[in-house]
């Protein structure tokens, strides 16, 4: 007669003992939630880091391209129907918004042809020049101000300082083009020039000076009117009264809110792809996110780099 044997039976797991991770296991569950987080954060470490190097350097110039096309042809189309901006009103009357295209500036020895749009803020710098909306636009009596960024953004003014004494160029706006002649240029601690005359024309270009994306001072061109001075409409603003965002080497502390709402979004973004690496897998999961977390990064830093000083 056959006797059947059956097999032992396993031990019972004794009170207290952990049961080996099985497949897919690896570490506990309570550690998973603060490895996500972790990851999350690097993620956005990550792609902060990039979009800044990005906005400062390829993606910064090519935004300015982009933007200075649109200002172009958004002034040429007011040059033609005589409306372009002859002061701090547009012709319904309403103030000029930040950003808004008053003036073609031209200065053959520096091969500068920018678009100059009205304000100095740091956001307003990274489309081109800006004009400083507390002086009078240029060709107009007093002394106008226009400010440009030395390295970032197209770095239109990063030749500034080889500007020589006596070297011609001219600003077109909406009263026709102004001539200028540069008197000479000055830092810290020089000498200011002679008071202008009211009833005559000054220019004042400004940049950074220092080393590459490190601003150490500011840098000053003086030009005076050659061409006939035009009529000076009355200003909202007069000298000294802007915002210190508009300041030379100032940045925009309006940017906050901007770097807040897109740092939140990153951080979402990079749970998310924590949470889908889990449900897809690797590469599933990363080739949807990489995109993403790029666009986000990459606005994340825009608005950081407007913290940043204007003329960077």
């Amino acid at each position: 007669m056959a006797v059947l044997i059956s097999p032992p039976s396993a031990p019972a797991p004794q009170a207290g003992a952990r049961r080996p991770a099985g497949r897919g296991g690896g570490a506990p569950p309570a550690a998973r939630p603060g490895l996500a987080l972790a990851g999350a954060a690097l993620c956005v470490l990550a792609a902060v880091l990039l979009g800044f190097a990005a906005n400062l350097t390829v993606v910064g110039h090519l935004k300015h391209e982009r933007d200075q096309q649109v200002s172009y042809d958004e002034l040429r189309k007011q040059l033609a129907e005589g409306t372009a901006p002859v002061g701090g009103r547009d012709v319904e009357g309403k103030p000029l918004a930040l950003g808004a295209p008053v003036a073609l500036l031209d200065i053959p020895e520096l091969g500068v042809h920018e678009v100059v749009g009205e304000g100095t803020t740091s956001g307003v710098l990274m489309s081109g020049p800006g004009h400083r909306r507390d002086t009078p636009l240029p060709g107009q009596a007093g002394t106008a101000v226009i400010m440009g960024r030395l390295w970032g953004y197209g770095s239109p003014f990063a030749g500034l300082d080889r500007l020589p004494v006596n070297a011609t160029f001219t600003v077109m706006t909406g009263q026709g083009k102004a001539e200028y002649r540069v008197t000479g240029s000055r830092r810290a601690g020089d000498a200011l020039p002679v008071a202008a005359d009211p009833t005559k024309g000054r220019l004042t270009l400004i940049t950074a000076t220092g080393p590459a994306y490190t601003p150490s001072g500011v840098l000053r061109v003086d030009a005076e009117l050659t061409s006939p001075v035009q009529p000076s409409p009355p200003r909202d603003r007069r000298s000294g009264w802007i915002g210190t965002a508009e300041e030379a080497l100032k940045g925009d502390s309006g940017a906050w809110l901007a770097v807040f709402l897109w740092t939140q979004a990153l951080f979402l973004a990079a749970l998310l792809a924590a949470w889908a690496q889990r449900v897809w897998g690797h590469w599933q999961a990363w080739i949807c996110a990489v995109p993403v977390l790029a666009a986000l990064g990459l606005a994340c830093a825009g608005a950081i780099t407007r913290l940043l000083p204007n003329l960077l």
